[in-house]
């Protein structure tokens, strides 16, 4: 057990006014130490309560932004007005070439036949069929004999009248001198002058027999008139030939050039007047000239071009069409004289014409028409003049300029004053492209 310690019951006045003293201060001092506290746990409610209510005010605001967020990224998107989707095309200037399409014969540049002159028998043939001559060269000879008799009677006689020439001369330089004298007559001097006369007649009428059988006798020497290729003999070795007979012989092609022989009718004369062009007729103030390409029967086209050199000025009556001729090179000989073939003809060249595709075209009872697309991609239907079609590309003589828009593709959809979606056919492609890429 604790052992209480006994209590003093008996204090004197002193230790009690000092107890009472630290018993007052210490009651003062926890009245401060409870006022500090319940002002301390008074502000710390304060401060709780106002933390409180920024947490709240804060998480407020956080879930509204949250809430925003998740709406804004779950909302349906606006619906964009959806417009016509068409396939664009800037109208271009360019040159175009204008040609027109005839049928055409072949000639040879000189075709000549080789025939005999002179009558009698061929004795031989010179050359090979089919090959290149030269020009002089032998091909024939016909049998010379008759002729080189002529030949030898002619120039004999042309002797005997030199002879007898000479003794003219002599007799009237003998005559004269003795008329002079009156040794001889008037007569004795006018015979002699005649005699001279004619016996220098008789030689000049000798030497053209002389030439004349002389040029028979060159006559069985046939040569070649031209360089060329030569036909094949047109009789046999031993056939009678010349004017009695068969003359031709052979025939002698120059093909190096040949000549291409169309007929145009009236109506594209006057379109080629009315465009100034003058066909057959060079023409330095332009910078073209009328020529021709021509199709082979295996219709490929030949390598080389033809220049037009004439133009019939009269139209044949009985067909309405008038002649055109070309000169073509053939060097290597493809084209063949009597040939017929396909003629394409330089018209006219329209230079920095406005050109649109065909595909991009309405053809309707009031005309032609195209839809041109603004800036602001308005669709307007407009009214145009076409002029010659060339390659899927028509000339527009009005109605657009170069640089402006046209709708290619689509264009059944729209209206005039339609806003549409243009595309150009290059970014169409690429799309495209990108599409079956994916896939």
């Amino acid at each position: 057990m604790r052992r209480k310690t006994p209590v003093n019951r008996q204090t004197n006045p002193e230790q009690r006014i000092s107890m009472n003293v630290a018993h007052e201060k210490l009651t003062k001092q926890a009245a401060r130490v409870g006022r500090r506290t319940l002002q301390f746990g008074e502000d710390a409610g304060a401060r709780i309560r106002h933390t409180s209510r920024r947490f709240w005010l804060f998480a407020a605001v956080l879930l509204a932004l949250i809430a925003g967020g998740v709406w804004w990224w779950m909302r349906p998107e606006p619906q964009k007005p959806v417009f016509p989707i068409v396939q664009i095309q800037t109208v271009e200037a360019d040159d175009v070439e204008l040609y027109g399409e005839y049928v055409g014969r072949i000639r040879a540049q000189q075709f000549v036949e080789i025939r005999a002159r002179v009558e009698g028998f061929l004795e031989k043939m010179l050359f090979e069929e089919g090959t290149y001559v030269k020009k002089g060269q032998r091909l024939f000879i016909i049998d010379p004999k008759l002729y080189e008799a002529r030949v030898n009677k002619a120039r004999a006689q042309l002797n005997k009248d030199k002879s007898m020439a000479l003794k003219a001369d002599r007799d009237l330089d003998r005559i004269r001198p003795l008329y002079e004298q009156n040794a001889a007559s008037q007569l004795d001097l006018d015979n002699a002058i005649a005699s001279y006369e004619s016996a220098k007649a008789s030689v000049e009428m000798s030497e053209a027999d002389l030439t004349q059988a002389e040029t028979a006798l060159s006559y069985t020497m046939v040569n070649s008139p031209i360089s060329g290729y030569i036909s094949e003999r047109s009789v046999d070795i031993g056939t009678l030939v010349g004017p009695n007979g068969k003359s031709l012989l052979a025939t002698v092609v120059k093909s190096d050039t040949v000549r291409v022989d169309f007929s145009m009718t009236g109506l594209d004369y006057l379109k080629s007047k009315a465009r100034n062009v003058n066909l057959g007729q060079k023409d330095t103030t332009r910078t073209w000239d009328p020529y021709i390409t021509i199709t082979l029967p295996d219709n490929t086209v030949y390598p080389q071009r033809g220049l037009v050199d004439f133009a019939d000025p009269q139209v044949d009556p009985e067909t309405g069409t008038f002649s055109v001729r070309a000169e073509m090179p053939n060097p290597d000989h493809i084209l063949l004289p009597g040939q017929f073939t396909k003629v394409r003809l330089l018209l006219d060249v329209r230079e920095q014409a406005t050109v649109i595709p065909s595909k991009s075209i309405i053809i309707e009872k009031g005309g032609a028409y195209v839809f041109v697309i603004r800036r602001d991609s308005i669709a307007e239907r407009r009214l145009i003049e076409l002029g010659p079609e060339v390659n899927n590309r028509f000339i527009v003589e009005r109605g657009v300029i170069p640089g402006e828009r046209i709708v290619t593709e689509g264009f059944h959809k729209l209206t005039h004053g339609d806003k549409v979606d243009p595309i150009y056919a290059s970014q169409k492609s690429e799309t495209t492209t990108e599409k079956s890429e994916n896939q």
